[in-house]
């Protein structure tokens, strides 16, 4: 591949720039996952120096340079922080460049030169403080292809431990998961995850399993109606379709190893449900990646992680992970 992928810094203040620069150390042999990180120059030296890392680093004009760089130094797209950074600790002041940063990153993957995006963490309170109106990275990057007329329906999608799993409603309070749930959104996202199954993925059937939202999927009504009023009618609906979907299934019995085989996916109806099997099975290794989208967008699945920020202690397993699967992905 001739174009690299773009990582995104995420919040100045976390592990970002940290992780980055392990995964540039680990990586740096494989051509293959050549990536360019957008950053400060001068604010990852500091933080390589403090988190006692050794990293060659090396400004570049654009990302076709990062191949012939990449094996000896960590090639940057350099962006002056506009105000100071203090690692282990947020600010409001440098929430527009953060932003700002990803939208770069999106424009550089729509106009052919970067091939995948991959974001380090954000912290929401920073981007919240400076006027930030979306729910987080997934729904950020929908609405930039729709600003630059471009289709997107953002299905987030966790993967690790061998488990996809996808959580139709994802970061709003669990007594509105209720209301917010739809037949129309597990339709949507069904199909969604159906076709990205099939282009990026290789699967030509995927099997979608669907999980309840009541204990034991409402035990037909007697724990809730959302299975039979919202659930079903939907699996239907999709089975109508000719999609390999099946369900719902109880969520306590629907992460052991045995029920994982049966399916290649699945689809939960809140944020939890779907996140804490990936956890639990693989906590480091763990990826979020955005469905529905025009280009490919992973991350690594944990926060900032400010307690960590500079002290050299942080893991890079997450985004490493994140970086072969966007690998991965485009080359599908």
């Amino acid at each position: 591949m001739s174009f690299p992928l773009i990582l995104t810094p995420g919040e100045p203040g976390g592990v970002g720039t940290e992780i980055a620069i392990k995964a540039w150390t680990h990586l740096r042999t494989e051509p293959t996952k050549t990536f360019a990180l957008l950053g400060d120059t001068t604010f990852i030296g500091q933080t390589a120096k403090q988190a006692g890392l050794t990293c060659p680093i090396e400004s570049i004009a654009n990302p076709a340079e990062a191949a012939a760089i990449f094996p000896h130094a960590l090639p940057v797209l350099h962006r002056q922080l506009p105000a100071p950074a203090t690692l282990g600790q947020f600010s409001a002041a440098t929430a527009p460049w953060v932003t700002s940063c990803i939208t770069e990153a999106v424009d550089l993957c729509l106009t052919n030169k970067a091939r995948a995006i991959i974001t380090c963490p954000i912290q929401k309170e920073a981007l919240y403080a400076a006027g930030f109106k979306h729910q987080g990275h997934t729904d950020f990057l929908a609405a930039l292809c729709h600003e630059r007329g471009l289709p997107a329906n953002d299905v987030m999608m966790l993967v690790g431990g061998g488990l996809r799993a996808v959580p139709v409603t994802v970061h709003i309070a669990l007594k509105d998961v209720p209301a917010a749930l739809t037949q129309a959104a597990i339709i949507t996202q069904a199909e969604v995850v159906h076709t990205a199954l099939q282009k990026r993925f290789k699967i030509p059937s995927p099997r979608i399993a669907i999980t309840g939202l009541n204990p034991h999927a409402g035990e037909n009504g007697s724990m809730g109606r959302e299975e039979i009023d919202i659930i079903r009618p939907a699996i239907a609906t999709l089975q109508a379709k000719g999609l390999n979907v099946f369900g719902p299934l109880p969520a306590d019995t629907a992460f052991f190893p045995q029920a994982r085989d049966t399916y290649d996916v699945i689809l939960c109806m809140y944020h939890d449900q779907a996140l804490i099997p990936v956890k639990t099975l693989d906590f480091h290794g763990g990826v979020n990646v955005t469905l529905g989208l025009p280009f490919v967008r992973t991350s690594p699945d944990h926060g900032t992680a400010l307690n960590l920020a500079g002290t050299g202690k942080a893991q890079a397993e997450s985004l490493i992970a994140a970086i072969h699967l966007a690998d991965e992905m485009t080359r599908s």
